[in-house]
């Protein structure tokens, strides 16, 4: 099971940098492209899930993989926990057209870049996506480990208090910025 926080309105050089200098790795540098799907009726995302297909392209390659994923909100106390089925599939027109069979319909595509640093056990993904749709960069620290994750959380200068576990459109409707997408992602 992931465990995962945000924190918003980061300091993308101050994040790197403290990495770094703390043994953090940086395991990807990409560019992704998110389509995620539900049924006409959004019983994915009634319970707080969805289908995703996510290209993602290797900033340093070029290199492009597909993944093919579900997930579903498991709880949400102090940390986001997410039930996550994933599978890397040939391309991506195959996985939408898998979706598509199924019944289900595309309800929002979304790029990004992300940028991701691994320390012991736990990822640390700076994320930037398109400034229409979020206008702010954020973390998302995820981990197993409870006690990691709050760990990697204070070597990064903040404290649990800091970190949200709502999704990004709650948090977009908190600070008042309209997403045109359904809630619940």
């Amino acid at each position: 099971m992931e465990l995962e926080v945000k924190i918003l309105d980061i300091d993308i050089p101050k994040v790197r940098e403290t990495m770094r200098q703390n043994g953090g790795v940086l395991v990807k540098n990409e560019m992704q492209e998110n389509y995620i799907h539900d049924f006409p009726d959004r019983r994915l995302l009634s319970v707080k899930g969805y289908a995703r297909i996510r290209s993602v392209k290797d900033i340093s390659t070029g290199k492009e993989t597909v993944f093919m994923t579900t997930k579903r909100l498991i709880s949400r106390e102090v940390f986001k926990k997410m039930e996550e089925y994933e599978t890397i599939i040939e391309d991506k027109e195959t996985g939408l057209g898998i979706f598509q069979a199924l019944g289900l319909e595309l309800i929002e595509n979304i790029r990004k870049s992300r940028e991701s640093y691994q320390y012991k056990n736990t990822l640390v993904e700076i994320d930037v996506n398109d400034p229409s749709f979020v206008p702010f960069p954020y973390l998302e620290v995820e981990s197993h480990s409870e006690e990691e994750l709050k760990e990697v959380v204070e070597l990064l200068g903040y404290t649990m208090e800091d970190t949200s576990a709502l999704s990004i459109y709650e948090i977009l409707a908190s600070r008042g910025i309209k997403p045109e997408s359904p809630e619940g992602l």
